[in-house]
């Protein structure tokens, strides 16, 4: 299970070899066995005894901000990046076959756009309509297939405006499946200006860290990225590699959206006008990512937790880039 914090003055202890969560009178055990990841908001705290046991038993300890982003981690140094790896993903980010695998991601980015929208729409009675964006995307999903370069920094410049193009026919698309008062015009970030877009925000930086999570534990450099690459000081590979998941995350938020289970008490504004989860607004899509992630699908041939599939990417991106260790 994922141990979070996010309530403020929530405080993480240990007793007898066992987590201890405290918030005023309410006291909550629970097992070091049953913890595989620990988050923590502002406004909670953990002990350094905690923390120790976390490093002990190889528990990653994930700071995050108001939107759920990671800001900061602990983790074992057993984690630590072997010279074979790091040198290989050195070599492979500079090579040709980068330029396959990044426009690899794009496009199945834009095939599981393409089906969410068939999937979030099927109610609706104007065919046409879907029809049509399914083609708008193919359009674009087309052009990146046929693009042709010696390094990803040849074609950055398209590969970054036509997922732009695409994400906003998504989004656009998606639209009218929101009830009225949960429509938006545009993704918005840093602030959100819109509920659903707030909860994106708050389901993506959950996504960023179990990704980041996992490509740190499989011994890759998380700041060595392809066609993120300019960020200073950012686990740009993090960016490129949630693209094939961050599907996940829509869903879920587009699910809850259409159950009108999204309330007031969710969320709030503040004076800019952004948009922000309350504490109601993060335990909903916290404990429903943490579901969806927990259940067993079938992917490359392999029946697991969606969470899983996501380490066993990494552990094989890994193994590819160690061939690169010329």
């Amino acid at each position: 299970m994922e141990l979070v914090l996010s309530t403020f003055g929530a405080n993480l202890n240990i007793e007898n070899n066992a987590f201890i969560v405290t918030k005023g009178k309410e006291r909550q055990r629970i097992p070091v066995d049953k913890v595989t990841n620990i988050q923590i908001s502002k406004g909670a705290s953990i002990t350094s005894n905690a923390a120790l046991l976390a490093i002990e038993n190889e528990i990653p300890v994930v700071f995050v901000d108001r939107s759920g982003s990671p800001l900061g981690r602990i983790w074992s140094p057993k984690y630590g990046s072997i010279s074979t790896i790091r040198k290989g993903q050195l070599n492979f980010s500079s090579s040709k076959d980068a330029v396959d695998w990044i426009k690899d991601i794009i496009i199945k980015k834009i095939d599981n756009q393409q089906a969410l929208i068939m999937t979030m729409c099927y109610t609706i009675e104007d065919t046409k309509y879907v029809e049509s964006n399914i083609h708008r995307l193919e359009v674009y999903r087309n052009k990146i297939q046929s693009l042709e370069a010696m390094m990803v920094k040849d074609i950055a410049a398209e590969l970054r405006g036509w997922e732009g193009a695409s994400a906003k026919i998504y989004f656009e698309a998606l639209n009218i499946v929101l009830p009225s008062y949960l429509k938006f015009k545009e993704r918005t970030q840093h602030p959100a200006r819109d509920p659903v877009n707030a909860f994106l925000n708050y389901g993506y930086g959950i996504l960023y860290g179990k990704i980041e999570s996992a490509l740190i534990q499989a011994g890759i450099d998380p700041y060595i990225g392809i066609l993120h690459r300019d960020e200073y000081n950012r686990p740009v590979l993090v960016y490129d590699v949630i693209e094939i998941f961050r599907i996940w995350v829509d869903y879920i938020v587009y699910d809850l959206a259409c159950q009108n289970v999204i309330t007031d008490d969710y969320y709030s504004t503040a004076p800019n006008g952004g948009i922000w989860l309350e504490n109601l607004g993060r335990r909903i899509i916290i404990q429903s990512i943490n579901d969806y992630l927990n259940e067993i699908i079938e992917m490359n041939g392999l029946s697991r937790t969606r969470e899983t599939h996501i380490q066993l990417y990494a552990q094989s991106l890994a193994q590819h880039f160690k061939k690169y260790n010329i």
